[in-house]
């Protein structure tokens, strides 16, 4: 180790600091691969140990700069014993990195066979972690391998195993050549689902959850879409899925479900804030097995600065064609830009199961009173028929960032059940653009129109208003409609646009740039788009995307702050 000061007792106490000079890619593999950092508060640290550890770590410390994709790196080791602690420093030079030359994937089994295996190989070959001209990486070398694996398994061949890598690397031509060799095995069809862990629901109950058809091929996302459903109906605390993969079984493999059941009851109370409708204080009750069944009961009060709700819903688990029925009863009373609504409802409504394809239809009960300030309070009922269809083409349900989702949906207030007869119709579209790693664009649209003589007669909650966190930022919260005196209410038509892009600067948040624009009019002649735009943060969670938004509005001359979770579609 160069040592030229007098030598310490063999039996003495050696107590040191390590200092690493190198690039911090190096620095982290080196910090983590040399023994004589990792022991360097050794108490017991003697004069022998140290030597040996200080002999050892040249070549430790090359290790570790080759993992990086660093092959001919230099390494120096010097000790300053005039100081207390000892000093020592490792140098590392890394030189030029090795970069990634020839990329063999070869790949046997089943999945050569068939068109879809040949879209999977294809898809592994474009996410690739390590292509051409990339520097090479030891751990990312291990991931891109397990994640070739992966990604088979996922796909239908969940024995797939790899048989053969190999990353021959040229020091002096400073590449590497990798190759990799995997066997899909056999496409895997589901046969049937074996669950465990149920003691208050029924295995009929919760195979109703699946639309998977006994023999449809395996893949991830089938099962991942099942697991979904189950923990969204608030039955489970936890669902765990594994797939027998037994080449012999691949026909008719057994997928293994593991439950761990929510309590079936819950009572919560809460304080909260949104930049929508200020400060919120609210208390529901939930019972999942109402008499045993099944059947869930939802009891919900809200009281906000400008709104105020209760409600009362049963919710039926799906029954084997895949339809959930909801009935409910609920109140409502809102005083928003001088517009004072209340409304009581009786509906009961019916949903497919799949979220990717969605239809849903139901009918309600409207009785509804409306008082703009300063004019006399109007009073009006309808019994409201409608249907729906939700379309989403997404890589992610809960945070997509390729594909679309839209939405129509139509409805009539019946004549003779309803103080004026009327049609209802809105459209709703949403898409998403990778523009590269780490830029996204998304873009949305959607428009209403309520087909009547006048908007007079027709309950407050069939009209359009909008403004607010998920429509029109820079604009309070449905501030955007038809001029009445002072207030502002409900019109017979809006519209809404929007363009964001966002820079994920790291996986996990990023910061995004926006327009939008919209209103809501009783002639579309007069449908004068208020625009606000501006600038905000955006953050991944488990619950879907945080947004935290600084908006101008053009019309209003004034910034808003805007925050909201999730999608709003």
């Amino acid at each position: 180790m160069g040592v030229e000061s007098a030598r310490l007792r063999a039996d003495a106490a050696v107590h040191y600091q390590v200092t690493v000079v190198a690039p911090a890619d190096v620095t982290s593999a080196v910090t983590s691969a040399v023994d004589l950092i990792r022991w360097q508060n050794f108490a017991e640290m003697t004069e022998e140990l140290f030597d040996r550890l200080g002999a050892q770590a040249v070549a430790q410390a090359s290790e570790a700069a080759a993992t990086q994709g660093y092959f001919s790196a230099i390494v120096d080791v010097a000790v300053d014993r005039k100081v207390e602690p000892v000093l020592v420093t490792l140098t590392v030079t890394p030189g030029l990195p090795t970069q990634i030359g020839d990329v063999r994937i070869n790949i046997t089994g089943a999945a050569m066979d068939t068109a879809a295996g040949k879209a999977v190989i294809e898809r592994l070959h474009e996410r690739w972690l390590l292509p051409r001209g990339d520097v090479f990486n030891q751990r990312t070398w291990n991931t891109a391998k397990d994640a070739t694996v992966s990604t088979l398994a996922a796909n239908a061949y969940a024995a797939a195993r790899l048989v053969d890598s190999e990353a021959r690397v040229d020091p002096e031509a400073r590449t590497a050549d990798l190759s990799v060799a995997l066997d899909s095995g056999p496409a895997f069809h589901i046969g049937r689902f074996d669950f465990r862990g149920l003691n208050r629901y029924t295995p009929e109950m919760v195979a109703n959850f699946s639309s998977i058809e006994p023999g449809a091929l395996y893949s991830e996302q089938l099962v991942d879409d099942f697991i979904r459903r189950l923990l969204g109906s608030g039955y489970f605390a936890s669902v765990q899925a594994s797939i027998d993969p037994n080449p012999a079984q691949a026909l008719a493999a057994t997928v293994t479900l593991a439950f761990i059941e929510a309590p079936p009851r819950r009572l919560e109370a809460g304080i909260g804030y949104s930049t929508d409708t200020a400060y919120r204080v609210s208390a529901n009750y939930v019972n999942l097995d109402t008499f045993g069944s099944g059947l869930q009961f939802y009891a919900d009060a809200r009281i906000e600065s400008n709104l105020q709700q209760a409600s009362i819903r049963f919710v039926r688990p799906p029954n084997t064609a895949g339809w959930i029925d909801t009935y409910g009863i609920q109140l409502i009373s809102t005083d928003i830009e001088n517009w004072r609504t209340k409304t009581a409802s009786v509906t009961a409504r019916r949903r497919g199961l799949d979220e990717r394809r969605t239809p849903a239809f139901g009918i309600g009960y409207y009785i509804d009173e409306e008082t703009p300030f300063g004019y006399d309070a109007g009073n009006s009922h309808a019994l409201y028929v409608d249907a729906e269809y939700t379309w989403r083409n997404v890589d992610s349900l809960l945070e997509p960032t390729r594909g679309w989702m839209a939405n129509v949906q139509v409805g009539i207030g019946v004549p003779g059940a309803s103080t004026e007869k009327f049609g209802r119709v809105i459209g709703r579209a949403t898409a998403w653009v990778p523009l590269s790693k780490s830029n996204t664009l998304s873009a949305r649209i959607e428009a209403g129109a309520v087909i009547a003589d006048s908007r007079d007669g027709i309950p407050s909650n069939f009209l359009f208003r909008t403004g607010g966190d998920t429509t029109v930022r820079g604009y309070a919260f449905d501030s955007l409609g038809v001029q009445q005196g002072s207030a502002v209410v409900g019109g017979r038509y809006y519209g809404v646009a929007s363009v964001e892009a966002v820079h994920w600067v790291t996986p996990a948040w990023g910061i995004a740039a926006f327009v939008d624009a919209g209103n809501a009019t009783d002639s579309t002649s007069q449908l004068d788009l208020a625009v606000g735009y501006g600038v905000g943060a955006r953050l991944r969670t488990p619950i879907g995307p945080f947004r935290l938004d600084l908006a101008y509005g053009q019309q209003s001359q004034s910034v808003r702050v805007h925050f909201s979770v999730g999608l709003s579609f």
